[in-house]
């Protein structure tokens, strides 16, 4: 697949329970990092996509795939040709990446991502 999903996060209402949820049933061991405004917990399976949790009121509880993309910019611009409603343009994750966060045009959200070279 030439743009296969790269990177799962998870809004929750309780970090603490979903970290102790998602270990206990899959031995995924978490890495915490204090971003300010609260915590990203970071996981990474032996195989596959790895991933973040955190906890942030305002946004969606639920899982969130983003797909990889060599230009973020270009992308962005295509899927709001094919009818994405964009909700985060071209954000940069500082040292990490760019993302944008959609809507295809039948309402599902989805996102993208590229990373720093």
């Amino acid at each position: 697949m030439a743009n296969p999903f790269v990177h799962l996060e998870l809004n929750t209402t309780d970090l603490k329970k979903a970290q102790a949820f998602y270990g206990g049933m899959f031995g995924w061991k978490f890495d915490d990092m204090n971003m300010g405004a609260g915590i990203y917990s970071t996981f990474k399976p032996d195989s596959g996509p790895g991933g973040g949790m955190y906890s942030a009121p305002d946004m969606p509880r639920g899982w969130q795939a983003y797909v990889g993309v060599d230009d973020i910019k270009a992308a962005t611009a295509k899927a709001k040709s094919l009818g994405a409603e964009i909700h985060t343009d071209s954000q940069e994750i500082p040292t990490v990446g760019w993302m944008t966060i959609m809507s295809d045009p039948t309402g599902v959200r989805a996102a993208m991502f590229q990373p720093k070279k």
